[in-house]
């Protein structure tokens, strides 16, 4: 049973106990429509409660805002202006940093109303919430990948959207994180000579992220942490596929120049992995 079911048969008990009581008490003669109205009585119009809703927000009175359009969905569950009033609540949450809030009341929103044309902004606050989270790369980075996933979701469920291009960016920089923080742990792991760990996490940068800005360092830290293997044919790949195709790269020099102090080059066999994944793909 949803919230505002849930509202609605409080009312009903609550108007039945005083129907209850009026019956057991001789002195009272309380009818079930008094109960009824004494029950309602405080209660505004929809269109009343939603105005001042939009007005406090006008007023960037944001919790009364708040407090205003929750009503609405309180003393009016399912009416029209409740839907209007329940995507307002969720994008002044969002305008307050109240981003857990925003999320829950979105999805409530998509919960309740899927196939609104409003359906792909309260995904769009969904997601949007989760990206403003989304922490440092020496953080846990749950947030970015909910914010990966959310925004993900408008680009598959709502492509002609007006959200769908910034969505795409969002996701482009979350990826650019989930990325970063495989590189953290990879310098580290490379810091204290883990090296088939390190090894481990620039792969999983090539193979999962390989269009993001992590990738030209994580082909540079294959050759150092291959080279300090000792593994001369796969740090000779990790280079010359690094100078391939970021020639003028920093991070090309410094390869080309770790490999030089050894007296090796550039060289790339066509069978290691990290050839493979940088292999024009085939068409048609």
């Amino acid at each position: 049973m949803s919230a505002g079911e849930n509202r609605s048969v409080s009312k009903v008990w609550a108007a039945a106990l005083v129907v209850a009581a009026a019956a057991l008490l001789a002195a009272c003669n309380t009818t079930k429509s008094d109960a009824t109205k004494d029950a309602f009585a405080d209660d505004k119009p929809a269109g009343e409660l939603y105005n001042e809703g939009l007005a406090n927000l006008n007023d960037n009175k944001l919790k009364n805002a708040i407090d205003s359009f929750n009503e609405v969905d309180r003393q009016h569950p399912y009416s029209e202006y409740a839907r209007k009033a329940l995507l307002m609540s969720a994008f002044t949450s969002y305008r307050r940093g109240q981003y857990d809030d925003t999320v829950s009341t979105a999805n409530r929103y998509l919960a309740l109303y899927p196939g609104s044309d409003d359906a792909a902004y309260a995904q769009y606050l969904i997601g949007s919430s989760y990206f403003h989270q989304i922490p440092d790369v020496t953080r846990d980075q749950d947030a970015t990948k909910k914010a990966i996933s959310s925004l993900q979701a408008i680009v598959d469920r709502f492509p002609d959207s007006e959200y769908s291009d910034d969505a795409r960016n969002k996701i482009i920089v979350a990826r650019d994180q989930l990325a970063g923080k495989e590189m953290q742990i990879g310098r580290y792991y490379l810091e204290q000579r883990d090296y088939l760990a390190a090894i481990n996490r620039f792969k999983t940068v090539l193979t999962d992220y390989q269009d993001t800005r992590e990738v030209e360092e994580a082909l540079e830290r294959l050759t150092e942490a291959n080279y300090a293997l000792g593994l001369a044919s796969e740090a000779q790949t990790a280079a010359a596929v690094l100078g391939h195709n970021f020639p003028d790269s920093p991070w090309y020099q410094d390869a080309y120049k770790l490999l030089q102090s050894g007296g090796l080059s550039p060289s790339e066999n066509k069978q290691s992995w990290i050839s493979k994944l940088f292999a024009p793909k085939a068409t048609g």
